[in-house]
């Protein structure tokens, strides 16, 4: 068998690879791919270390000698993390300043109180997308989740009525929007451009989100009959607050990032010279960690100081924001290591040598494979890190926004189908009190609609941009 080192790779890069390395990579990426699901799906090892032992299994089965399997582990890890950590640890501390204060709890009490009865399922979607934008979906659920339930029990609404919606707009803004982990890793694997994506992205996820939930809702409602269980009410965060930030500067300081980021992205367009003044300060203005960092600067005032916090209750605050996502952090960074693993053993290349002979979209093919990777492992985030580094070879000749277009398909296919090896799935039946079965109707089904809506949107927008 030819043995195929990321040492010989490197030797000649340019050699396209024999039909026996091609055999040997494709059974090197199955044996590394089916380590990682069966270590997490039946042995419940953590995805960290899942990661770690199917990046080795991949690279020996490669042919690469051990320490070089090791040595791309470790680059694509510290690669990953200092790509895409930092900014995920801004988004959790915006995040956790937005819970704490009662900004996430004013945002959904003044859209509620401005909604009437047959507008509900829209005001869900609409509070779900905003208090999603800069928070993980886990936590958007726990934030959420209350005000789902009450608003269902006093407004004597079907659950799937008020809860799909919600829900919907959570895992939209997770699978296609940065700064969320999953898109984030994306778009550094293939080099796209963030504000680009971003753009793009709610391009395709206000239909996404219209589909799968206030318009999916009217019939998992009729499925799913439930009331909401007593038991899952806990506590709203704001009701040990004596004051709160108001509705327009919580709003603001949540979508500061987007706006910055997005600005950089319109001058790009417009200025399109690297050396012209106004472009390099948008470079600066724009980028991902000056925007977070600023709006995380903006929300100790904004969200802590309106709210009544002391500095040491802002200190307190920024500290806990951190330890939750270590978990997040160590997954994504060990993504990041299997996919740069890929890349070495020649994974990258040879699905762009075969692929140049099917008769197949590039960004079709990027979401097979993201979906593949998802119903295989239950992770979008590993989905989306590992299908992005299988195809990143393939976004080399592309343009800026078909690279960002290959991101938001990598994107939709990591949130097909999510069932029973999800943890987002025994989140949603537990809190909504359902069976196995009902769960498989309504959060599975729209899952499955938000990644099929958006592969549509993408292929469509192909066609313009």
């Amino acid at each position: 068998m030819t043995h195929l080192s990321v040492e010989m790779l490197a030797a000649d890069a340019t050699a396209p690879i024999t039909t026996a390395g091609h055999a040997q990579l494709g059974i090197a990426v199955l044996a590394g791919i089916a380590v990682i699901v069966l270590l997490i799906t039946k042995f419940k090892l953590h995805a960290f270390l899942s990661l770690i032992i199917g990046s080795l299994v991949l690279g020996a089965v490669a042919g690469a000698p051990l320490d070089k399997a090791i040595a791309s582990f470790s680059t694509g890890l510290g690669t990953t993390v200092a790509g895409t950590g930092v900014l995920i640890a801004l988004g959790a501390v915006l995040g956790k300043l937005l819970a704490d204060s009662g900004g996430a709890d004013q945002i959904v009490d003044t859209i509620l109180a401005k909604a009437g009865r047959r507008a509900m399922p829209w005001a869900m979607v609409l509070i779900a997308g905003i208090v999603g934008l800069p928070i993980f979906f886990e936590v958007g659920i726990v934030l959420l989740i209350p005000v789902v339930l009450l608003v269902a029990k006093r407004g004597n609404f079907s659950l799937m009525r008020i809860g799909i919606p919600a829900l919907a707009g959570l895992s939209v803004m997770h699978g296609l929007i940065p700064p969320h982990p999953g898109p984030l890793a994306a778009i550094d694997a293939v080099k796209a451009n963030l504000g680009v994506t971003l753009a793009l992205g709610v391009v395709i996820a206000i239909p996404a989100a219209i589909i799968a939930g206030p318009v999916f809702s009217r019939y998992a409602a009729r499925w799913v009959d439930i009331t909401p269980p007593e038991k899952m009410v806990p506590e709203r965060a704001s009701e040990e607050l004596e004051k709160r930030p108001g509705f327009g500067i919580t709003v603001a300081t949540v979508l500061l990032p987007v706006v910055m980021m997005l600005a950089k992205a319109l001058v790009d367009v417009v200025v399109d010279d690297p050396k012209d003044g106004l472009q390099r300060a948008f470079d600066v203005v724009g980028s991902p960690l000056i925007a977070l960092l600023t709006a995380v600067v903006v929300a100790m005032f904004t969200l802590g100081r309106s709210a009544g916090f002391t500095r040491g209750r802002i200190a307190s605050t920024v500290e806990k924001s951190l330890g939750p996502i270590a978990g997040v952090l160590l997954i994504v960074g060990a993504g990041g290591g299997f996919k740069q693993t890929l890349v070495d053993s020649g994974v990258g290349r040879m699905i762009l040598e075969i692929s140049q002979h099917w008769n197949i979209s590039t960004l079709l093919l990027a979401w097979l494979i993201a979906v593949a990777i998802r119903l295989a492992t239950g992770s979008a985030t590993v989905a989306t890190i590992s299908a992005a580094g299988l195809v990143a070879p393939l976004a080399a000749e592309m343009s800026t926004t078909h690279a960002a277009l290959l991101v938001l398909a990598i994107g939709a296919g990591s949130l097909f189908f999510s069932h029973v090896n999800d943890a987002g799935f025994w989140m949603v039946k537990e809190y909504f009190g359902m069976d196995v079965g009902q769960t498989l109707k309504t959060w599975s089904v729209m899952e499955t609609l938000i990644s099929v809506v958006g592969i549509v949107g993408v292929l469509l927008l192909s066609l313009v941009v």
